[in-house]
């Protein structure tokens, strides 16, 4: 073992017209409970929590969870309902303030549903998908968008009413495209590892990338942004710790850098022969990976460590040739949102210790803007 689905470019004032047209404003001290947002019973668990967020800017932004939707347009001094009923939100996808999609559950047990809102989020249109379930989105406009099962990739030019499924290769296990002529793709190879292809020509054709061993598969994520690709490879994991690998590429794949190499005694070694930058990721040790964020030229990730009840984000400034964890913060389950290398947004997933923060110096240091109350307060 070695040793240790954001859109931006909008104008702040058509954003919070578009939020303040959708109901009065509830106030919400930093920290504060907030319980007139999470009043009612929710929908699929117990209690109500936090499942995703999107910030279209600095200020303005959304959070949804389990039979909710919530938004702010003064960087969290304030929040409105914006939504309230039986969707459980898995994923947000909104271009503007006034059109987006989500992914969502009618039940625990369902698949997820498309909807599309042209409200701001006050009310959604189911999209029917047939046989497709999907498990992530995004769009690039009011037409053009991709969509992503497990195995599959998607792609739609009439704002999510058709999909036309892209040539990918066996063994896909994710795939992310930033356009309809480039794409990535991660493949599971059994008994040895994974490797990563990359398409020019709308999956026509695929070239191998990246080939990485590993005893133990369990998945990855792929994040790109111009010429920077990042690429997440899970090992083993158990003890609630999480063995994982993060390879980022500055030149659409011509080199790679190893930059985690998170080995954990409850999940063995990390992807990969190499050696990283770094030992550990984020909320280390033994955390988590939760979603990667690349903007302004950094890539930064969240991560979690339920045995650590902790929650934080590492990141890199220069493609992967540094990389700095930066201090974690109480938690147990994590997904962010920047809007910049300085400006972002980190929710507390979990059923614990539900809540919302916010960094303006790209997460050293964090406020709490809201929490959700325990039902028994």
């Amino acid at each position: 073992m070695k040793s240790l689905k954001l859109k931006s470019g909008l104008a702040a004032a058509a954003l919070i017209i578009g939020l303040t047209a959708i109901a009065p404003f509830t106030q919400a001290d930093e920290g504060s409970a907030a319980k007139g947002l999470f009043n009612g019973t929710p929908a699929g668990d117990s209690a109500y929590h936090f499942s995703n967020i999107q910030f279209l800017t600095k200020t303005t932004g959304r959070a949804a969870g389990n039979g909710f939707l919530i938004g702010t347009s003064d960087a969290g001094s304030s929040w409105q309902s914006i939504y309230k009923g039986t969707w459980q939100f898995t994923q947000l996808d909104f271009i503007s303030n006034t059109t987006g999609w989500a992914l969502a559950k009618s039940s625990s047990a369902g698949t997820n549903a498309l909807i599309h809102s042209t409200d701001g989020g006050k009310s959604f249109t189911k999209i029917g998908t047939g046989s497709i379930a999907l498990e992530r989105i995004h769009f690039a406009d009011t037409k053009n968008g991709f969509g992503y099962t497990r195995a599959f990739a998607y792609k739609t030019a009439d704002g999510g009413m058709t999909w036309t499924k892209i040539n990918t290769p066996a063994n896909t296990r994710y795939a992310e495209f930033t356009d309809v002529k480039h794409g990535w793709a991660l493949i599971i190879v059994p008994r040895y590892g994974y490797k990563l292809f990359r398409t020019t020509d709308g999956g026509e054709t695929w070239s191998s990338k990246l080939n990485v061993k590993s005893s133990e598969i369990s998945g990855g994520q792929i994040y790109t942004k111009g010429s920077q690709v990042w690429v997440e490879l899970n090992g083993g994991a158990g003890m609630s710790q999480q063995s994982y690998s993060l390879y980022a590429s500055s030149d659409n794949g011509s080199s790679w850098q190893k930059v985690i190499d998170q080995d954990t005694a409850g999940g063995g070694e990390a992807p990969g022969q190499a050696v990283g930058v770094v030992q550990e990721g984020p909320a280390s040790p033994g955390g988590h990976p939760s979603n990667m964020v690349l903007v302004e030229g950094a890539a930064i990730l969240g991560g979690f460590s339920p045995a650590g009840e902790s929650i934080g984000v590492g990141r890199s400034l220069d493609a992967g040739k540094s990389w700095t964890n930066l201090p974690s913060i109480k938690g147990y389950q994590s997904v962010i949102s920047f809007t910049s290398k300085e400006n972002g947004w980190m929710a507390d997933t979990s059923l614990i210790d539900p809540a919302i923060y916010r960094t303006t110096d790209g997460g050293k240091t964090w406020s709490k803007k809201i929490s959700i109350p325990s039902l028994n307060n």
